[in-house]
């Protein structure tokens, strides 16, 4: 099976970048066999199209704008997001469902499982986390784990890299050299 971790956001907006945050700091302290890529989405919207036709399963990282308290956590298949009405309010939620309406069109498309968590601050301008977030990272990248073993995965804790020092390479990338 080939499957990818995306974490997508804005690392911009201080929560709405815990996506790529979770996506980076997986990719800095972990190694997956068999290989499983992780990568930073970003805001590619649209652009993450084709990986809807290249791999089996892709796990996206993301904020889910759900009534409910900062930090709760959902795992999503794609149809339960697609079925969430108000999870589209941000610009880049906006595209994913699009993305994943779209991509409904293709001949095979990707089994995709969104790990969503309800954000306390997409407004403020910060390459950072809300302490509540802060405080749930781990059972994210937990869960983000537990999927990717239930795919056959599995995971090897390689390094031991802070969330500060995954914050540092995106704020000074000449310290990523250093993590990855």
């Amino acid at each position: 099976m080939k499957a990818i971790v995306i974490g997508i956001g804005n690392l911009l907006f201080k929560d709405e970048g815990v996506g790529p945050l979770a996506a980076l700091y997986l990719k800095a302290n972990y190694r997956f066999t068999p290989p499983l890529e992780v990568m930073d989405g970003a805001t590619l919207g649209f652009k993450l199209l084709p990986y809807l036709q290249e791999y089996d399963h892709i796990i996206i990282l993301d904020t889910v704008s759900i009534e409910d308290d900062p930090g709760s956590l959902y795992v999503l298949p794609r149809q339960a997001l697609l079925d969430l009405g108000e999870y589209r309010k941000t610009a880049h939620e906006v595209e994913v469902v699009q993305m994943m309406e779209m991509a409904s069109f293709l001949e095979t498309p990707s089994e995709v499982t969104v790990i969503g968590i309800v954000p306390e601050d997409i407004e403020s301008v910060a390459i950072d986390l809300s302490p509540t977030l802060r405080q749930k990272l781990p059972e994210l990248i937990d869960q983000t784990l537990k999927t990717a073993a239930s795919l056959g995965f599995e995971a090897k804790r390689v390094a031991d890299h802070t969330l500060e020092e995954v914050i540092e390479t995106v704020s000074s990338p000449s310290t990523a050299k250093e993590i990855f």
